[in-house]
């Protein structure tokens, strides 16, 4: 068996928590080629246990770094935390920065995988290769309370907080203090398996085949990221943070508002990105080896909300309070909570009880859903309860984040067709549609948004394998990764590999979810989009979808995606990727 020598460590460890025993596979450079890292080599470890219950403690617990990790190569610092989600029952991953993922690589280790249960409330704490399973007394506490203790020396620290403890299906999982692996409740898995935190210390070198080649490549991506006003432009992320694009929806019309009734906000010139920077003076945040520090971190300490958060907590609950924006976001950090779904769970109850927010009930509301009140299971979960599930703004049973699907045909089709349900970060049509990068398209039109779907889907899956960040990827290509992957691993790859390699990985996730009775039936949008339009004006309609066009798209998607008119795998594109398709 060939081992990797360079970018992987070859290593992956196994921790029982059950038994509190540790093993060290070697994975074959095979498997390496085939899945890359991070998200790739997770959902390989994921898929001969992804039907298990997430109560189950085999159920695997997977963290992955990629071959880049802890190289010079721009943004590779990310890391993927991966599972089945409690609260859609669907495979989920979350890409996480901060430097969980360089410390973990520099300690030794591509991935981790965490199986059974603790007897006890536990840590998990990696020191290069020395690791220890402790009984904690941090169970109970709020995230800021574990970074207090358990932030020193360079360390990264991943933890849960209340929201998970007690049980809520919309729980995140909060790294190095300012970043949330936020999605799909994974905060659960992580408290069904008694564990509250992992701390990694790594000092190690990753080795590269060829430094020469990656400072080149390196010097190339970072003059196309220079050279992108989205990135580094002066009304950019890099000095706005993702609240940039707030007020940009807004003007286009795509702005949710009162839980997607209406896609304008009449107060969000007062309340976009200047608003906070004025208020706050925030100061510019990273995560590691990262230049476009996108992050933001308030004069006063507490991380300064992003885009999402942002326009869920003021338009979609019909809040104009800033500061209260402020103090749910800086909650939903200390509790442990998805601040999409809270928002949009928050939203669906004020539709359905036709009961506004005052400061006082918001924040009331974050702490149950802390508790184990209701809310915590998402707005599916309450919306059923009422009997009106058509008023949970979610796919799959995941929250929608910020961008009305009536604004932007190809996003309706990437919500409605992502693994992991309701989901932004699997295609981001919005590229084309609105930021007109790197070819512009007719936003109201589905024609060519489903090859289109497809291919952001491949390539998202390569650069949460690799693991680097999507924003670069609105200058730079998988051309240039492809030269760092090459620099750093010594397999000479092509952007065309990589995206070969992305689509083996997306179809992976598929197929999972079809064994885990996900097809065409899962693959929609709420009613709402298409009966109902959204808010027109200033020379821009906003019609309801056309259903028939819709399903017309899906199905052109499924076509070229290789799966069947029912959105399930078939034997002959699994063959052609080298995949098994159990029958």
């Amino acid at each position: 068996m060939t081992r990797p020598t360079c970018g992987w460590t070859g290593k992956v460890l196994h921790i029982d928590l059950t038994t509190r025993e540790t093993v060290v596979q070697y994975p074959a450079r095979a498997i390496y080629e085939q899945f890359i890292g991070g998200k790739g080599m997770a959902g390989y470890y994921l898929r001969p246990f992804c039907t298990r219950e997430t109560m189950d403690p085999d159920l695997p617990l997977l963290i992955f770094t990629g071959p880049l990790t802890g190289t010079i190569a721009p943004t590779s610092g990310r890391s993927t935390i991966m599972s089945r989600s409690p609260l859609t029952g669907a495979i989920c991953d979350s890409s996480v920065g901060g430097k969980l993922g360089t410390q973990l690589k520099r300690a030794g280790w591509d991935g981790i995988v965490i199986t059974g249960l603790s007897d006890t409330p536990c840590g998990i704490e990696i020191d290069d290769e020395t690791i220890r399973i402790v009984t904690t007394d941090l169970w109970g506490a709020t995230c800021d309370t574990v970074f207090d203790a358990l932030d020193r020396n360079g360390n990264a620290v991943a933890t849960i907080g209340p929201a998970a403890e007690n049980g809520a299906r919309i729980s995140a999982v909060m790294v190095d203090r300012h970043h949330a692996a936020g999605r799909g409740g994974l905060g659960l898995v992580w408290a069904q398996k008694n564990l509250k935190y992992l701390t990694v210390k790594g000092t190690g070198k990753v080795a590269v085949q060829d430094q020469a080649a990656l400072k080149e490549a390196r010097e190339e991506i970072f003059r196309l990221t220079a050279a992108s006003p989205v990135v580094l432009g002066q009304n950019g992320f890099s000095c706005w943070g993702t609240g940039a694009i707030y007020d940009l929806m807004d003007s286009r019309r795509m702005m949710p508002t009162n839980n997607f009734r209406d896609t304008q906000f009449k107060d969000a010139p007062q309340l976009n990105a200047a608003a906070y920077q004025k208020a706050y003076s925030p100061r510019k945040h990273g995560c590691k080896g990262c230049h476009i520090l996108c992050k933001k971190i308030a004069s006063d300490g507490r991380t300064m909300p992003e885009f999402e958060t942002m326009s869920h907590f003021t338009a979609l609950i019909g809040n104009t309070d800033m500061d209260l924006v402020m103090e749910a976001n800086d909650l939903c950090n200390r509790y442990g909570l998805d601040t999409i779904s809270a928002g949009a769970t928050l939203a669906c109850y004020r539709e359905i009880t036709g009961k506004d927010f005052t400061p006082a009930s918001l924040r009331q509301a974050l702490q149950d859903m802390a508790e184990g009140g209701y809310l915590g299971n998402g707005s599916l979960d309450f919306a059923q309860s009422c009997s009106q599930q058509e008023l949970s703004m979610s796919v799959k049973g995941m929250e929608l984040p910020a961008y009305d699907p009536r604004g932007a045909y190809g996003m309706s089709l990437a919500y409605a067709l992502s693994t992991r349900g309701g989901c932004h970060l699997r295609a981001y049509p919005i590229s084309h549609e609105v930021l007109r990068k790197p070819v512009a398209t007719d936003r109201f039109s589905f024609s060519g948004k489903a090859r289109i779907v497809k291919l952001a889907e491949d390539q998202n899956a390569v650069v949460d394998s690799l693991t680097a960040c999507k924003f670069t990827f609105l200058a730079a290509s998988l051309e240039e990764y492809a030269k760092a992957y090459t620099a750093v691993t010594g397999v000479a790859t092509t952007g065309h590999d990589l995206l070969a390699v992305g689509e083996r990985i997306y179809y992976n996730e598929r197929i999972m979810n079809a064994a885990n009775d996900f097809d065409s039936c899962e693959d929609d949008l709420p009613p709402r989009f298409f009966n109902e339009p959204g808010t027109s004006g200033g020379g821009i309609e906003i019609p309801p979808i056309d259903r028939a066009a819709f399903l017309e798209a899906r199905s052109s998607y499924y076509k070229v995606r290789g799966l069947d008119e029912y959105g399930r795998p078939t034997p002959e594109t699994a063959k052609r990727l080298d995949l098994e398709l159990e029958q």
